[in-house]
């Protein structure tokens, strides 16, 4: 009973829902080692034990006429399955074990169908050949009188179709392929070789020279097993069944082969292209050979030649490479580097081009004279409230419209001492200038400074006496004070213009603007507009949100959105102009002061802007003055040994600092006054000067000099910040130029220390030596000019010549010691750690007085 109860436990398969599929997997084992798990599903209901093979149809016999082939006998009905009582383990690899051998039987009986088609195949091949071979031989034995209907190429009845007394057995026939048949032809009768001996056979005649061509595709398809049992479309469409195509690569070749070799045969030597070779100064092999479309190699080679071991990235001479394009054949044009410079005075317009344009004038006068609040009164404006210290410190382009819709532009140039580089700037690119002096004050050193760059410039100018509404105030003075420097007013004779005016009171500016007015109708002022641009830089600053700027003044032609252009040593495309009352403009025609933006970088102010044709253009006129500007920058004096040895003895003291600023002009201003601080004794060294905020850069460059930072106009960034606080860093900020100078003069002077000034005392002349203790000597001396007094410095000279610098120990007249000793006296000295005195030395008393230095 257990045994039972055992078994059935064993046996018992798990609770479930029934499965019409099972699966498991099943490993499989094949060569070198290599195994394989198969997933294998088995439908219990599908479950194919294997029977005997089909019984394949018997072949037809070959025709004429086929007997249809039989039909196939019905399989065997299949057995239901008994019930067994296998694992399902055993169930799989059983059920595998009888697919394979299925597997197997159906390979092998395609394998015998495919050989019985062969041999088919070739039956039915020999029997074709025995065929005509058979009508071949009956065309020899019909007589020669019915050729003459073969060589119309028809059958005795002339549409080609069958004779009527054709076999009825042909229609019953007609199921089965019919014998090809032949016309009967007699052949023409051609002179047998000698040599040639007849074959005869019992059926059929050969020809003596004719062998029966012998099937190979069998032998082929023998090699091709492992493509038999498959159709192809090689198979399907080619009479060779199963021969083995050439690959589609292969293919190409031959085709890409074929190509070359006809397009070789079509193709004829063309004529050397002489081509127009620009060669610069210095160039390399590579780029030569790019330009005379040749291969560098071969200029490699022609220089072997000439006995220079070159490779293809060295740079050679304008010399060489005129002999290199000379020997290919090519024509040179030798240019230098200059060319690529943009040279615009040579650039002339015609004269019908020209148009009238508004009148330039700039401004100029000393400090505090009211230059900007005349500008103010003329445009309406209230600039100067925005300045500090009350002083411009920039240089300022404005245009007004006057009553009559006539333009003018105006330019403001600083007053202060240190903007001489903006006055010359102002003074060089204007039409009129307009002295502004101050009726109360007369003419200063920057007034006179001013009358000097106008008399550089070669431009007209027009006094305005300024402050008239004053008390104190006495144009007439002013008059005569300006007949010192050669300016003769209009009042006094002479041929320049002068206005009283006050800006305060806002009298005298239309007659100010008549004056300038007349003055431009006299210059005939004409630019031609229809052109690209040129402009003058009057001022340059870095902007934090919107990058570069640049404050220009066309000269002539049209400044439009979107122009290429290059200035100085940077270029850049127009993305926006900005006129003086902060509007966007499309484009600015001559005279006319705009903001440009789109500059690569800060331009210095003074330069000229001009637009070219495209980028390239730009950037290679950019490139070529950054590197004429680097040589400048960093040519030397040629070292000499006199040089060396002066600045190792030089004991100068260098003072270094970073400067930097809001707008370029600036920055000239405050470099020019820093370096005109420097003297003998201390000398002022920019480490770096620029445009914009105080970046970490900068921080770190002052760090590392130990120099402070001047931030004029400026603050550091945020992270500049931080730098600045963990590297304690000094900064000085400053709003007004003059602070910074008088800041800047006292730091150099706390630098050097107080300075030192000798006064001289009294002089003796030693007469004796006498031994004072065991080392020290006593000098007797009778005392020439002045005193000689106890614990002054003393120099001992002999011949005029320095022996020593010591102090005066001791003092005695006889044997008492005194404090001082005066003219025509005698006494006795003890001079401090020095022996070397000797009958005729001078003494020299002096002391020294220490006084705060400036610079």
């Amino acid at each position: 009973m257990s045994d039972t109860e055992d078994k059935t436990t064993r046996t018992r398969k798990p609770l479930g829902l029934k499965r019409s599929v099972e699966a498991g997997e099943v490993k499989q084992t094949f060569s070198h080692g290599r195994t394989n798990k198969v997933v294998v599903e088995v439908k219990r209901r599908k479950i194919v034990k294997p029977g005997s093979a089909p019984v394949e149809a018997a072949p037809p016999p070959p025709p004429p006429p086929a007997a249809p082939a039989p039909v196939a006998a019905k399989p065997a009905p299949r057995k239901a399955p008994a019930p067994s009582n296998e694992t399902r383990q055993e169930i799989q690899a059983r059920l595998l074990r009888e697919a394979e051998e299925a597997r197997l039987a159906a390979m092998e009986e395609a394998n015998r169908r495919e050989e019985e088609e062969r041999q088919r195949a070739h039956e039915e091949e020999k029997r074709r050949a025995e065929e005509n071979r058979r009508a071949e031989a009956e065309q020899v034995e019909i007589p020669v009188e019915s050729g003459a209907e073969a060589d119309a190429g028809l059958a005795p009845d002339q549409d080609g179709s069958a004779p009527d007394d054709a076999p009825d057995g042909a229609e019953a026939d007609a199921a089965s392929p019919a014998p090809r048949r032949f016309t009967p032809v007699a052949p023409v009768k051609r002179a047998e070789p000698k040599d040639a001996k007849p074959v005869r056979d019992d059926k059929e005649v050969r020809r003596p020279d004719k062998k029966a061509p012998r099937d190979t595709r069998g032998d082929s398809n023998r090699n091709d097993r492992r493509r038999g049992g498959k159709l192809t479309v090689n198979r399907a469409l080619n009479d060779d069944e199963g021969a083995r195509a050439r690959s589609l690569a292969a293919l190409k070749r031959a085709r890409e082969k074929e190509r070359r070799a006809q397009f070789a045969g079509q193709q004829q030597p063309r004529e050397k292209q002489v081509r127009d070779v620009v060669v610069p100064e210095a160039i390399t092999v590579q780029e030569l050979a790019n330009r005379m479309a040749e291969k560098g190699a071969d200029l490699v080679k022609a220089l072997f030649n000439m006995g220079m071991m070159v490779t293809v990235n060295q740079t050679i001479d304008a010399d060489t490479a005129e002999l290199l394009v000379e020997e290919f054949g090519h024509r040179i044009e030798r240019v230098s580097e200059s060319d690529v410079d943009i040279d615009t005075s040579v650039d002339l317009d015609p004269e019908e081009s020209l148009q009238t344009r508004p009148p330039v004038v700039t401004i100029m006068g000393h400090v505090d004279h009211g230059k900007t609040s005349l500008l103010d009164a003329l445009r309406g404006t209230d600039v100067v409230k925005g300045e500090a210290g009350g002083i411009t410190q920039h240089i300022g382009a404005y245009q007004i419209t006057t009553k009559d819709k006539h333009k003018l532009t105006f330019l403001d140039t600083p007053g202060h001492e240190a903007f001489t580089e903006m006055r010359a700037r102002g003074a060089n690119v204007t039409d009129i200038v307009v002295l502004v002096v101050a009726a109360d004050d007369g003419l200063m050193p920057q007034t006179i400074e001013a009358i000097n760059h106008t008399k550089a410039a070669g431009v007209p100018m027009i006094v305005a006496i300024n402050k008239c509404d004053k008390p104190e105030a006495k144009p007439q003075k002013i008059r005569e004070r300006l007949l010192e420097h050669e300016i003769v007013v209009e009042a006094m004779s002479g041929d320049v213009q002068d206005v009283e005016v006050s800006a305060k009171a806002k009298t005298g500016l239309d007659e100010l603007i008549d004056k300038i007015l007349l003055q431009a109708d006299l210059l005939e002022l004409r630019a031609n507009p229809a052109r690209a641009a040129e402009a003058a830089v009057i001022e340059a600053k870095l902007d934090k949100g919107k990058g570069p700027l640049a404050t220009v003044l066309v000269n002539r032609g049209t400044l439009r959105t979107g122009d290429v252009f290059v200035v100085g040593t940077q270029s850049g495309r127009v993305r926006a102009m900005i006129d003086d009352k902060g509007k966007q403009v499309k484009e600015a025609g001559p005279s006319t002061p705009v903001e440009v933006l789109g500059l690569g970088g800060v331009p210095m102010a003074g330069d000229m802007l001009t637009v070219v044709e495209n980028e390239q253009r730009a950037r290679e006129v950019a490139q070529y003055r950054q590197e004429k500007a680097t040589e400048m920058r960093t040519a030397t004096a040629p070292a000499s040994l006199d040089a060396m040895f002066s600045n190792l003895k030089s004991d100068v003291i260098e003072f270094p600092l970073l400067v930097k600023a809001d707008v370029q002009g600036s920055v000239e201003a405050i470099n020019t006054a820093l370096h005109n601080l420097s003297n003998d004794e201390i000398k002022v060294r920019i480490l770096h000067s620029g445009v914009g905020a105080i970046t970490e850069s900068d921080v770190t460059l002052a760090s590392a000099s130990n120099a402070p930072i001047i931030g004029f106009n400026v603050r550091p960034n945020a992270k500049a910040r931080e730098l600045i606080e963990r590297n304690k860093t000094r900064m000085m900020y400053y709003d007004v130029i003059y602070h910074l100078t008088e800041e800047i003069a006292k730091e150099m002077a706390g630098e050097l220390g107080p300075e030192k000034i000798e006064h001289v005392v009294g002089r003796a002349e030693v007469k004796e030596i006498f031994p004072a203790g065991k080392k020290d000597k006593a000098a007797g001396l009778l005392v020439t000019e002045g005193a000689i007094r106890k614990g002054l410095f003393a120099r001992l000279t002999r011949d005029d010549v320095i022996v020593s610098k010591t102090t005066i120990a001791s003092l005695r007249r006889f044997k008492d010691d005194v404090d001082e000793v005066r003219t025509g006296l005698e006494c006795g000295v003890v001079l401090q750690d020095t022996n070397d005195i000797k009958p005729g030395d001078s003494l020299e008393v002096f002391e020294v007085e220490e006084r705060e230095r400036v610079l």
